[in-house]
């Protein structure tokens, strides 16, 4: 190996690993209790509501071919205390039994309705149409958009309804999404599914998101967002989105592109999803909507810089700061300097960069085997998204529930 090119990846590769790692780990520790910060809060507005008059909420369901899960979702939302709701399923072309499940459910709770699906029309993403011809038939003020596989605490809707009514720093917002607890079984799902909390806390300066509508500082959770009718009808509706997959970014964009804020908090003591339930599951669930997030020409190669060089270089820069310490020992010469700091470095970037998931696993919950196993989680959610990418240069369209809009 040339010597200039061997001792810039001992001693400074090592550098450039720890300061990425350090502002990862600075950004989520410091995103962390503002993200959760909704929780003593909600609960002690809550409590006082018993006086005041019980919020109206629609809760809009959109379905296709959830018949594992939508009694469970329209249960749990039948068990909501003090609020006044609706909860509007609509069967988005299911070919099981989802139809049926609602229905029956409908018999013996007039709370809630059944619509049908039409006929997906041109330049439409189903998820989209289904929530935007949802809201259409909602009764209420407030809304809340529901994914099928998540199920609500019975204080939830109330919960949301305070902390989406609370004063911002930068004034109302009109827009809440909130992160169920994810429930994950397979590895697949423990290395990745957190990765959502990974990214959102270790590059989101919350603060800054709550204090301005930029768009740059949109985000939020495709599973659970709250709203107005107001609101929703002045960021343009669903339709603002119409061709997206990846409501959790646009939606929250459209809001802010029409001057409301937004703001995504910590929901695991609200709801609890989980999304998939096997390995190629997660890997079409990531790839269906990358390139809408991080998978294109703008996001990729930085983030790819910012994730793995965080992550994955400090272990490379050990292995071979460790090689050229034993060859040294072998030619019987002392270990220089810079191979020694290399190995301290690199050592010091590693633990650091555990920080976020291992206090994830703490905080929120998440698997300890997918924290232990961090790294794995970064080179297998990478090449995702560059196979994702890939995908998106040759214009291939994952197909997601039987469809590829």
């Amino acid at each position: 190996m040339i010597a200039w090119m061997e001792w810039f990846i001992i001693a400074v590769l090592p550098f450039v690993s720890l300061a990425l790692a350090a502002l990862a780990a600075g950004m989520f520790v410091s995103n962390l209790p503002l993200f959760m910060d909704g929780e003593s809060a909600s609960r002690c507005d809550a409590s006082e509501s018993n006086n005041a008059d019980s919020p109206r909420v629609s809760v809009l369901i959109p379905a296709r071919n959830e018949e594992s899960s939508i009694a469970a979702c329209l249960e749990s939302v039948l068990q909501s205390v003090q609020v006044d709701l609706e909860a509007i399923v609509l069967d988005d072309g299911s070919t099981d039994q989802t139809s049926a499940i609602v229905r029956e459910i409908a018999q013996r709770d007039s709370r809630v309705r059944l619509i049908e699906g039409i006929e997906l029309p041109d330049g439409w993403n189903g998820k989209q149409h289904a929530c935007y011809r949802l809201a259409q038939h909602s009764k209420h003020e407030h809304l809340l958009f529901l994914d099928a596989d998540v199920r609500l605490n019975p204080i939830a809707i109330i919960d949301l309804w305070h902390r989406f009514s609370a004063e911002q720093d930068g004034g109302k917002i009109g827009l809440l999404s909130a992160f169920p607890r994810q429930e994950t079984g397979t590895l697949a799902e423990k290395l990745l599914i957190p990765m959502m909390h990974f990214i959102l806390l270790s590059y989101l300066p919350f603060s800054r998101m709550r204090g301005s509508a930029h768009p740059a500082y949109a985000s939020g959770c495709g599973q659970l967002f709250f709203t107005t009718q107001a609101s929703y009808q002045a960021a343009g509706t669903h339709a603002a989105i119409r061709s997206s997959r990846h409501d959790g970014l646009k939606l929250p964009k459209a809001f802010r592109e029409n001057g409301m804020l937004t703001d995504c908090v910590d929901g695991s003591r609200w709801a609890a999803c989980r999304m998939y339930t096997s390995a190629g599951e997660v890997v079409q669930g990531l790839l269906k909507n990358a390139d809408e997030g991080i998978a294109n020409s703008r996001l990729l190669i930085p983030f790819t810089v910012l994730l793995g060089g965080a992550n994955v270089l400090p272990w490379i820069t050990l292995a071979i700061a460790f090689s050229k310490r034993s060859s040294l020992i072998a030619e019987g010469l002392p270990v220089s300097t810079s191979v020694a700091i290399g190995i301290l470095t690199s050592s010091i970037a590693i633990l650091v960069s555990y920080v976020p998931r291992l206090t994830a696993a703490i905080r929120l919950r998440h698997s300890i085997t997918g924290a232990v196993l961090h790294p794995l989680a970064i080179l297998a959610f990478l090449l995702i998204q560059w196979w994702a990418f890939a995908n998106h240069l040759r214009g291939r369209q994952v197909t997601w529930r039987g469809r590829t809009n």
